[in-house]
């Protein structure tokens, strides 16, 4: 177990999902983080993101947005704002059982072409789910589902009459804690491999996707984390920005910061 994400285990920390696990009461985590794709032509989308641990069961995130992807040039999008609250904690030796309820909210100031409903810096709207996890030692399984409604989108971007304005999310998350083999202490180095099964639907309107995603992800001295994933398409039926993309995200950590 690394101290950066006491009581979660680091083959936990999911680099396209969250786990039922919160990070440390009182610590706050700083993200920094771009996605992009090259197909049609190269776009990007850069995000920065402050978490906090309000308390043991309930964790806080920020995020704010800037892309190119519905402009020639960079430009600022909106925010989000993310709480998730632990109401089911099941522990024994290298193994726990947890589950979590979570919501979001964004505010979003761009033009709305996809069919898929994205709170990360796409459309206005709200998210509540409910995510179960279970370590198994080295291992850690993963499992989410919400609902998704769209709103207007701010800056007069309104949803387009014949889109879906409600959507259902599925996830599905492995990590597999591969170095060290033995723990010695909090500055060793951690390598954790993870696949991640992403879906989205939007019922009655026969607009759906699965996409693979295989991550790597390192932990440095038990403080800094660096991620790199990439989305595979399984199957798709939906216009969107998110199928093959890139993901490559920077995080430190501070303990006790109030």
């Amino acid at each position: 177990m690394v101290a950066m994400a006491c009581p979660v285990f680091s083959q936990e920390l999911y680099v396209n999902t969250e786990p039922a696990s919160n990070m440390a009461a009182h610590s706050m985590g700083i993200r920094l983080e771009n996605q992009g794709f090259f197909d049609p032509g190269y776009k990007d989308r850069t995000s920065l993101e402050i978490m906090y641990g309000a308390g043991r069961k309930l964790m806080l995130h920020g995020s704010l947005y800037a892309s190119d992807y519905y402009q020639n040039q960079q430009h600022f999008e909106g925010g989000s704002v993310y709480a998730k609250y632990r109401f089911l904690s099941v522990d024994s030796v290298q193994q726990h059982f947890r589950g979590a309820f979570f919501v979001k909210l964004s505010s979003i100031n761009n033009p709305v072409p996809n069919q898929e409903i994205s709170l990360e810096g796409d459309n206005s709207g709200l998210q509540s789910g409910v995510v179960f996890t279970q370590l198994l030692h080295k291992l850690a399984l993963s499992g989410s589902a919400s609902y998704l409604h769209d709103w207007n989108n701010a800056g007069g971007f309104d949803l387009p009459s014949f889109y879906a304005r409600n959507a259902i999310a599925y996830t599905l998350s492995a990590g597999y804690l591969l170095l060290p083999k033995t723990y010695k202490s909090y500055s060793q180095t951690n390598l954790n491999l993870y696949v991640e099964l992403l879906g989205k639907t939007n019922p009655g309107y026969g607009e759906s996707y699965l996409d693979a995603a295989p991550a790597l992800q390192l932990i440095f001295n038990s403080l800094v984390r660096v991620d790199f994933s990439y989305r595979l398409p399984i199957y798709n039926s939906m216009i969107r920005n998110s199928r093959d993309m890139y993901l490559i995200r920077l995080e430190y950590n501070l303990f006790n910061v109030f």
